[in-house]
């Protein structure tokens, strides 16, 4: 799970619309990739230079421009300046902290999401930074690194199934809207998991160990909560929009995202609890146990406290006790002491103590 934490003193005192990387540091190379189509023909491409996106712009047919990689500002100032996007839409998109959100900028509607996914061992949650540039006829992305949850929507393309190649670029954006929060269940089905394994483990064996997967457990709870409860409103924004760019064969597709990130947020509400439970669970496991070790402790204390009392008595050295001369004196104490622990046994049996 990445740092909540961003170093946003590096934009201190620079005038609004600088643009200031704020994220993990990269020196990979950006990756751009075009996928430009209609409903007959489509054509994928990886550019070497952003200038090369730049003709698709004026084209009648629908464009989808993806940025692999956001550290190299110049590349974001040269899209920025070509496609009219405001400075500060630009400086949004260089810090990958902000939360998400949808703004509607007269011709083109900006977005920002959180892209989940799980690693390729499928033991830590991914995170990262996904802004969207929905125009008439282009959609562009912008994301941290390489890799993503949109192979589905290039398959799509590629093979023309569905509505996709016939529907204008607010669908495409709704596509790369659904595959992001698709990809919210597949993270929250591993945390549901992860939950249940703790739970488990705490009821089985606690350990003092435990208490770390409670703590990452419940930092992850809490990063989701962040990540997810905004998108609400992104996609009720974009429900509400009076923009031209938003279809109205669209918003019945937004609204059943809408539903699906309702269903995410219950989901992580449910989960939120439950980690919170995870350490009243701890201690309670803990409290029993150690009942447990005291009851067993105590029985055992009980029985030899009559016992002790015997030997007490006999260990006494003086010279006219009565018993000293017996013969059968020693065998018969200790059938005595015997029987009494016995019977206590049988007594505490009687009563489920033990």
């Amino acid at each position: 799970m990445p740092r909540p934490i961003k170093r946003m003193s590096k934009a201190k005192g620079l005038p609004p619309g600088t643009l200031v990387h704020i994220g993990e540091e990269k020196t990979e190379k950006v990756k751009i990739t075009v996928i430009d189509y209609d409903q007959s023909a489509i054509e994928e491409k990886e550019v070497k230079t952003v200038e090369e996106c730049f003709p698709y712009k004026d084209k009648s047919t629908i464009t989808w421009i993806n940025v692999d990689g956001i550290h190299q500002t110049d590349i974001i100032q040269k899209i920025g300046d070509n496609y009219g996007l405001h400075p500060l839409v630009l400086e949004d998109i260089v810090n990958t902290g902000q939360r998400p959100k949808m703004e509607d900028c007269g011709d083109y509607i900006f977005i920002v999401l959180k892209m989940l996914y799980l690693n390729n061992r499928g033991d830590l949650i991914v995170a990262e930074q996904v802004s969207l540039i929905l125009g008439k006829n282009y959609v562009i992305s912008f994301q941290e690194r390489e890799g993503d949850v949109f192979s589905p929507i290039r398959d799509r393309l590629k093979n023309a199934k569905g509505r996709i190649r016939q529907m204008g670029a607010d669908y495409l954006a709704y596509a790369l809207i659904d595959a992001i929060v698709d990809g919210y269940f597949v993270v929250l089905e591993k945390t549901g998991e992860r939950i249940e394994f703790v739970e488990d483990k705490l009821i089985t064996n606690p350990r003092p160990k435990i208490l770390q997967l409670i703590h990452n457990v419940k930092s992850d709870m809490i990063f989701l909560r962040r990540s997810v409860w905004p998108l609400r409103e992104v996609i009720g924004g974009m429900q509400r929009s009076e923009s031209a760019l938003i279809q109205n064969t669209t918003e019945a597709y937004l609204r059943d995202v809408y539903d699906h990130t309702i269903q995410v947020v219950d989901s992580i509400e449910s989960y939120r609890e439950m980690a919170s439970g995870l350490l009243d669970i701890y201690l309670s496991s803990i409290s029993n146990r150690m009942n447990e070790v005291m009851k067993v402790l105590t029985i055992i204390a009980t029985i030899f406290i009559p016992l002790t009392f015997i030997a007490g008595i006999y260990g006494m050295n003086f010279k006219y006790m009565p018993e000293l001369g017996w013969p059968w004196g020693y065998p018969l104490v200790l059938g005595v002491m015997i029987l009494i622990g016995l019977v206590m046994i049988a007594y505490f049996k009687r009563k489920k103590w033990i």
